[in-house]
């Protein structure tokens, strides 16, 4: 005779959602695609470091990142019990044997036709980063399987003098191993990777730097996520599986925005925020959740889940003081102005006085009770608080936490 346990077992299994019944995944790497909300120092690799203080708070120096420490995709990194993410730019002291990071500050879904000085968008835009995925899956195998026959490739006198060298250096690691091939990600683990994307809030304020209406913007919201949808099927052709996808943050509410643009005060909503931007952003996550839904009927082997990110920062913002944060729209490094935040005077920035070159953009006392970093983007606390949101699946669609991502559930 069934009891009463079983049944009850079999009852929770036939609800899709049900955590209880998913298995949980062991996620060897992590390849994020995105822009300076999950750029872990490609932008700093390729055209100089984001000064003192950005990194201030947890890495106590420069480390890529446009905040005081950690960013959203750190937090999953440390979730996962995962390295942080070296950028796929960056050249120095990179270990990429547990994923790579493609994103840049400033990227844009579609390329931009201004340059980076003009605009401030960066030219790695998604498509470019999908090429580099691309290189990265072909050329990090063909390097793993070329170390392994160094002495072969290698000159006797090279080879020699490589092994005298490590002699005396007695560096094991170094010369009796393939260290390119411990730096890289094996064949297997692409297949079983978590691939996350954070992007597309640059492309909807790009439109309005170009002074074109909020209906215009969204005109141009389905070439969009026509290339975002490129992208995730090219990764699903390499083997990828699972994909954690944010939609688009509240662009309306970010100081930076309502710094740059002319917003009227009856533009302006409850919170604070400009509502023209928030509305764009709005559809084109809707638009977003839309184009995941088609994307899992052409992928069937792919787990994609959708994550409210937009949902999760208006709250923040709309509800500040009461989650103990001080005026969410008040940039923690800055310069002057109503936001602390002037477009030319970014933090970091310096100018000489006396002859002695000081810092005139500093960061504020505290910045574990600020949203904004520096107008643009969230402090270390407020991307902490993001991240313990979202972590669990509660804003997820299907609702699963992170750790269970890799799982295909029925809709």
């Amino acid at each position: 005779m069934v009891k009463f346990t079983e049944i009850l077992i079999l009852l929770l299994c036939s609800v899709p959602t049900q955590v209880l019944c998913l298995s949980s995944c062991n996620f060897p790497a992590i390849f994020n695609f995105g822009d300076s909300n999950s750029d872990t120092g490609g932008l700093s690799a390729a055209f100089g470091q984001a000064p003192y203080p950005h990194g201030e708070t947890f890495f106590h120096a420069p480390a890529g990142r446009f905040s005081d420490g950690r960013l959203v995709i750190d937090f999953f990194a440390e979730a996962l019990d995962l390295p942080y993410l070296s950028a796929f730019l960056d050249s120095i002291g990179s270990n990429f044997s547990h994923g790579a990071n493609f994103a840049t500050a400033g990227s844009t879904i579609r390329p931009q036709n201004t340059t980076m000085a003009q605009s401030g968008y960066s030219p790695i835009s998604l498509d470019v980063q999908g090429v580099q995925f691309s290189d990265f899956h072909s050329r990090s195998q063909i390097i793993r399987q070329k170390g392994t026959h160094f002495s072969e490739q290698s000159s006797s006198r090279v080879y020699i003098n490589m092994a005298l060298s490590c002699h005396r250096l007695k560096v094991l690691f170094f010369c009796t191993g393939n260290i390119f091939g411990q730096l890289l990600p094996k064949e297997e683990d692409f297949s079983q990777a978590l691939y996350t994307f954070d992007i597309g809030q640059n492309d909807l304020t790009a439109g309005y730097k170009l002074n074109m209406s909020t209906e215009q913007v969204k005109a141009y919201v389905p070439d969009l996520l026509s290339q975002l949808s490129n992208v995730v099927k090219k990764i699903y052709a390499k083997g990828g599986r699972s994909f954690w996808i944010h939609n688009t943050g509240p662009v309306g509410c970010l100081p930076y925005v309502m710094d740059r643009f002319f917003i009227t005060a009856a533009q302006i909503d409850k919170y604070g925020c400009a509502n023209p931007f928030n509305e764009v952003a709005k559809y084109f996550n809707l638009q977003l959740k839309e184009t995941v839904a088609q994307l899992r009927k052409e992928l069937p082997l792919a787990a994609i889940t959708y994550v409210d990110v937009y949902f999760v920062k208006y709250s923040l913002i709309g509800h500040a003081k009461k989650l103990g944060f001080e005026n969410p729209f008040l940039a923690c490094c800055g310069h002057g102005g109503k936001y602390n935040y002037n477009r030319f005077i970014k933090c970091g920035s310096k100018k000489v006085v006396n002859g002695k070159e000081v810092v005139i953009a500093q960061s504020c006392k505290d910045p574990s009770v600020r949203v904004s970093w520096d107008g643009t983007h969230f402090t270390e606390a407020a991307n902490k608080w993001i991240f313990d949101q979202i972590v669990n699946g509660s804003f997820s669609d299907p609702p699963i936490p992170l750790s269970l991502a890799c799982n295909r559930v029925n809709h």
